[in-house]
């Protein structure tokens, strides 16, 4: 299983980049990647395939997480 993920957040133009998470953003977009590279690379590939962000009122943030094990 890979240990990071690709994510991609969707956010309002009014939104500071800071404060964009998943929490904030109007779309996310979540995929497994095997490396660093590869999941920066990825993040952006899936954004553009889904055409995002698509206007001036949105903007794209890529980032790369840790995948969080449940071990209960």
């Amino acid at each position: 299983m890979s240990e990071l993920l690709s994510v991609a957040l969707v956010c309002a133009a009014s939104l500071i980049a800071q404060d964009c998470s998943r929490d904030t953003a109007l779309d996310v977009i979540v995929s497994p990647a095997h490396s660093p590279m590869e999941c920066l690379m990825q993040a952006q590939a899936i954004a553009a395939h889904a055409g995002l962000p698509g206007g001036a009122d949105r903007y794209l943030k890529v980032a790369c997480e840790h995948r969080r094990i449940d071990r209960g």
